[in-house]
């Protein structure tokens, strides 16, 4: 199978109050490539950049994803004065979402508790 077309059909991109261009674009798939190899579990990404137009002449810039996954979903926010320095700082908070929550699911998987019952079980001759 095309990994190009498994990354564009998981990879939401959308920009509000900018105009995304080719290569925030090839940027965004670049770095959001990562977490898709590291995650096979992983059914969508939705990237949204949002420039912030009430500073003037300087560029603000927030980032938002959410990652659509078994169970509840991943969600992280970054923001500052580069885009890219953005993007970078949103890869490394979902990453480390996906880590954490990689880390309790192996954990609760190696290291089942005990279920207590009220009722003594019968048992069977």
């Amino acid at each position: 199978m095309n990994t190009n077309n498994t990354l564009e059909s998981k990879l939401i991109m959308q920009g509000i109050h900018i105009e995304l261009t080719e290569s925030l674009k090839n940027a965004i798939r670049d770095k959001f490539a990562v977490l898709l190899r590291h995650n096979e579990f992983i059914i969508r990404i939705n990237v949204r950049l949002h420039q912030d137009q009430t500073m003037g002449n300087e560029h603000h810039y927030q980032a938002t994803a959410q990652i659509e996954i078994g169970g509840p979903d991943l969600i992280a926010t970054a923001d500052g004065k580069d885009a890219y320095v953005v993007l970078d700082d949103l890869v490394g908070k979902l990453d480390q979402l996906l880590e954490r929550r990689h880390g309790r699911r192996k954990d609760k998987r190696n290291h089942p508790q005990e279920i207590e019952l009220d009722a003594p079980i019968p048992k069977t001759d």
